[in-house]
């Protein structure tokens, strides 16, 4: 069953098109990644699936309801949690003021189970709150009332490592609980550790639906080595090798490249230096937009 459905979207904003003939969907009790470079039309997207704005063309559902069309909105909002690129709350009232409203408006049986592991300071006006614990504040209305789904825009902005990776294992718990996720972001790493599938947008379109096992293996990894005096010119001519870089430093020479092929012949490769130094990471996101799909990554 799906609990989100985005069918054909399209949203312009004169001749600007945002958002072009977007499809995907999302199922009961999923994590699905939202991916792409900043001004991609991800939050264009969240924004016109949750009503916030009216699509050009285009068919949006949450839990079964048009969400274009008010009275069915209005019932499934009720069931979802939704946390804002950059949550804004009247500066003026404490955070339990903020949340005493969000209650009063939509529940929360959970305030205290989720305050528990976030514990934003409630007893101070917002306007004195770092980022940090704004996104903390955030975090809490978006859950506080038991939602079926729940809908992010880089839910990790503003978190330390520590809190980030607390709500990574929320995010997973939840998903045990059955509760659906969408959420975006550009941050490879986050979506490895929590997400069943991402939709990676380029230029308000899509341009690929996976799983995240098959969006590692062709974001491939990048490599960093250092390996004594220098180098043939045929080093690391393997297929898989793109944006290879090296530069001698004393006598050694450092080379970095990303790397999608077959590691066993990595593995061989090094083998035929005197290594000094290895470091092997992710990819960065943006290397993937640019080498396995194509153009340039929007700014």
């Amino acid at each position: 069953m799906s609990v989100i459905e985005i069918e054909d979207l399209t949203k312009r904003y004169g001749d600007l098109v945002a958002v072009e003939d977007l499809s995907f969907d999302v199922k009961e009790g999923e994590v699905f990644g939202f991916l792409g470079p900043n001004g991609a039309g991800k939050t264009t997207t969240i924004r016109t699936l949750l009503g916030m704005q009216a699509p050009t063309a285009g068919r949006l559902s949450v839990l079964g309801a048009d969400t274009t069309v008010e009275s069915e909105r209005l019932d499934a909002l009720a069931r979802t949690g939704y946390l804002p690129a950059h949550p804004s709350f009247d500066g003026q009232a404490t955070g339990r003021e903020v949340l005493d409203l969000h209650e009063s408006l939509k529940g929360g049986s959970r305030r205290e189970d989720v305050l528990e592991l976030f514990d934003p300071p409630l007893d101070r006006k917002v306007r004195a709150y770092s980022t940090g614990n704004v996104q903390k504040l955030g975090i809490v209305q978006a859950f506080m009332h038991d939602p079926d789904v729940v809908v992010m825009d880089e839910p990790t902005s503003g978190l330390d490592p520590l809190l980030q990776e607390r709500f990574n294992e929320f995010l997973r718990d939840e998903r045990e609980r059955g509760v659906t996720v969408l959420f975006s972001s550009h941050v490879l790493s986050e979506v490895r550790r929590v997400c069943d599938r991402v939709a990676i947008i380029r230029e308000g379109r899509l341009v690929a639906i996976e799983d995240v096992e098959t969006l590692l293996d062709r974001s491939g990894k990048l490599v960093r080595a250092t390996v004594a005096g220098g180098l043939p010119a045929d080093a690391f001519d393997l297929p898989g090798v793109a944006d290879l870089t090296h530069r001698d430093v004393d006598d050694a020479t450092q080379v970095s490249f990303t790397f999608s092929g077959d590691v066993d012949a990595l593995v061989d490769e090094l083998d035929r230096y005197s290594l000094q130094e290895l470091d092997v990471e992710e990819a960065p996101l943006e290397d993937v937009f640019l080498q396995f799909y194509g153009g340039e990554a929007s700014a």
